[in-house]
């Protein structure tokens, strides 16, 4: 959501009303005269989708013995798991 504010209002407080849009992802819709004239918001971070498989190709790869003592550790923590009797988080 876009809090509306003067630019005069935002100029009397630029540093505050930067670090809410960089430490709270707060965005504001800057008005002159009563009338929208602009925005300030944060910049996007991550990754493009489009940019997804090179990115996927950059990470290293598992050696297929590697692949199966991985797959192996899983099935036997899965299993330790189902064994186990759980416990209530509301008992104290």
């Amino acid at each position: 959501m876009k809090t509306e504010t003067s630019v005069t209002d935002l100029l009397r407080g630029f540093s505050d009303y930067i670090n809410r849009v960089v430490y709270r992802g707060e965005s504001f819709l800057l008005t002159r005269g009563g009338r929208a004239v602009a925005e300030l918001t944060p910049v996007r971070s991550g990754v493009r989708a489009s940019e997804l498989p090179a990115l996927l190709d950059s990470l290293p790869r598992l050696e297929e013995g590697d692949a199966e003592g991985f797959a192996n550790d899983l099935d036997r923590a899965r299993a330790e798991l189902d064994a186990s009797p759980g416990r209530n988080p509301w008992d104290s």
